[in-house]
């Protein structure tokens, strides 16, 4: 089989014999991303000869990396990856972060009744990139007057490990405006078609 890496999840890739293999791989301007895959053991008289490959082939993060300034938006960045808090913290995303910190976040929350809904989204908007967080100090927003309130609720909490984010957005399900309902409806789409090495 050969074909992009990509390609084998969607059985897209062509079988062919093996000379043929080489002759596409060889004709590629950018043959990046492509490989020959064998969907079969190798028996050990097959093996006729192991060459290692140079270090310089392939990437590090993507193709063409290098010389291009790293993206640390929310989207982009790679929780975990090598260096990715100093590279945040050296190229803060006017957007994203780095975050304030959570005693601020819930100074706002706190603040009024029931509050000024343009601070309130933006501070569900960094709650949403934690992996857990405070939600009993959250929950009231489950019933604020403002429908882009609860939203944004459902946006931050959804992504949380934390117990009881599962009943909070069941409560939200049923909620009486369109637009918190379906994005309910859409973190659990999400989560059920996340691939399983994803939710684990």
């Amino acid at each position: 089989m050969v074909g992009r890496y990509a390609d084998r999840a969607r059985d897209a890739q062509a079988t062919v014999s093996a000379s043929e293999a080489v002759r596409r791989i060889a004709a590629l301007e950018d043959p990046r991303g492509w490989e020959v895959f064998v969907p079969r053991a190798i028996r050990p008289r097959e093996v006729h000869r192991i060459r290692t490959a140079p270090q310089v082939a392939g990437w590090r993060y993507l193709p063409d990396a290098h010389g291009v300034r790293p993206c640390t938006c929310f989207g982009c960045r790679v929780r975990g990856g090598y260096g990715a808090r100093r590279l945040r913290e050296r190229l803060p995303h006017p957007l994203d972060g780095p975050p304030p910190p959570v005693k601020v976040l819930l100074a706002r929350v706190a603040a009024g009744d029931p509050g000024d809904p343009a601070a309130l989204r933006e501070a569900l908007h960094w709650f949403g990139m934690r992996r857990r967080g405070p939600l009993a100090q959250l929950s009231r927003l489950a019933t604020h007057p403002d429908p882009g309130v609860r939203e944004g609720l459902v946006w931050a909490v959804a992504p949380w490990s934390t117990p009881g984010v599962t009943e909070l957005l069941d409560g939200l399900a049923d909620d009486p405006h369109s637009h918190v309902r379906e994005a309910v409806e859409a973190v659990r789409d999400a989560v059920a078609t996340a691939p399983l090495e994803q939710i684990v």
